[in-house]
Parts: structure tokens; sequence; C-alpha cells
């Protein structure tokens, strides 16, 4: 069993920077991706970006591209959300989540997931 722990959110101001880790427990290797997804009030939860294990195939949500970093920490089985820029439409919970395959999109493509990490922007 693959157990995912998000941490680094918060309350920040609109423009700063925050990043967002996800310590991966048990065996990383047991998925070959990793992704962020983030859930609004009242929206579905979107796919925000994803990266495989091995670094290869980064993956980004058109809003977020050039603002947000997908990266990985192979040896500390961590990957991190670097965001920028950040606007208010970026408030959501921030999942991390794991795919037994290959980044995908869509939540139902992923096996595990933590627990979440609020990130609230103010104007």
């Amino acid at each position: 069993q693959l157990q995912l722990v998000e941490s680094g959110g918060g309350l920040v101001q609109a423009g700063v920077s925050l990043r967002l880790s996800c310590a991966a427990a048990g065996r990383s290797c047991s998925s070959h991706a990793i992704a962020w997804f983030r859930q609004a009030p009242g929206k579905e939860r979107e796919f925000v970006a994803g990266i495989r294990w091995s670094g290869a195939n980064p993956n980004y949500a058109d809003s977020v591209k050039g603002r947000f970093t997908i990266s990985i920490n192979n040896a500390k089985n961590t990957v991190f959300l670097l965001m920028t820029s950040l606007k208010p439409d970026d408030t959501a919970v921030y999942y991390c989540a794991a795919s037994r395959l290959g980044v995908g999109f869509s939540a139902s493509v992923y096996d595990y997931w933590g627990q979440g990490t609020q990130v609230t922007v103010s104007s």
C-alpha cells in the first residue's frame, strides 16, 4: 500500500510563490506516475500537473502552464509542485495522486491519493 502525504499549503497573497510537497511512503516503484490535482469549492477535481517517477513526460493543465513546475526526488520518494504567480483562482485543496500506469488527466486513472493540503490565495 502506497501512502501519500501532502504538505506546504497555506494562505498567501496573490503573486507570491508556494511549494507543495508530497511524500510517498511505501514502494513508490509500484506506481509509474505521480500527479497533482486540485478541487475548488463547488467544482470537480481537476488535473494540475503530472510526471513519471523517472522525470519523463511532465504534463500541465493549461491554466497553470508556465507558472507551476512539477518535479520529483526519487531518492526521497517525494514529488513537488512549485507554484509561482499565484492567483485567487488557484485556491483549492491540492491532492497528490499516484498511478500504476502512466500520467493521465482523469482522476479515475489514479490508484492512490493523499488527504490534500489547502491552498488559499487572497487578492
